[in-house]
């Protein structure tokens, strides 16, 4: 779930006074819930929000998960540090700061995530190759979401 389906059930809930939504989606539990000491027809009443990841079931054998964790052991994921939107390149008419099967190199610039007006560079970590892109160009993300899958070199 992303910040603008959040900010839907949210204004489902005020539409419908509702006091409390609980919401199951692509693995992810969330419950919204309003103060309850205010009266519950207050619409600016304050939301909290309680998220949960609920683990997938595991239907591999033990030798599948050997061969999962020896393939999987030189990759590694490059999370969101913080909520905000992504972005590949610096300004719409640059490149992107990496492709697909480009090489990168500790402290290379991968992305910027706006949050609250500042343009915050993510730098790479590691020395690899770009894998995978998990978010599109001016996609909102949240605090820990994937961003990148790299293999390790």
């Amino acid at each position: 779930m992303n910040v603008k389906e959040i900010k839907e059930m949210v204004v489902l809930m005020n539409e419908n006074n509702l006091l409390e939504l609980e919401i199951e989606k692509d693995g992810m539990r969330i419950k919204l819930k309003k103060n309850t000491a205010q009266a519950p027809e207050a619409q600016g009443a304050p939301i909290f929000i309680e998220r949960e990841r609920i683990p997938a079931p595991v239907l591999e054998s033990k030798a599948q998960e050997t061969a999962s964790s020896k393939i999987a052991s030189n990759r590694i994921e490059v999370k969101s540090p913080m909520v905000g939107t992504f972005y590949r390149a610096p300004t719409p008419e640059a490149p992107p700061f990496v492709q697909v099967n480009q090489d990168i190199e500790p402290g290379q610039v991968v992305c910027i995530i706006e949050a609250m007006k500042l343009m915050n560079e993510i730098k790479s970590e590691v020395r690899g190759k770009v894998l995978e892109i998990l978010v599109d160009n001016t996609e909102p993300v949240e605090f820990g979401q994937p961003l990148f899958l790299i293999e390790t070199r």
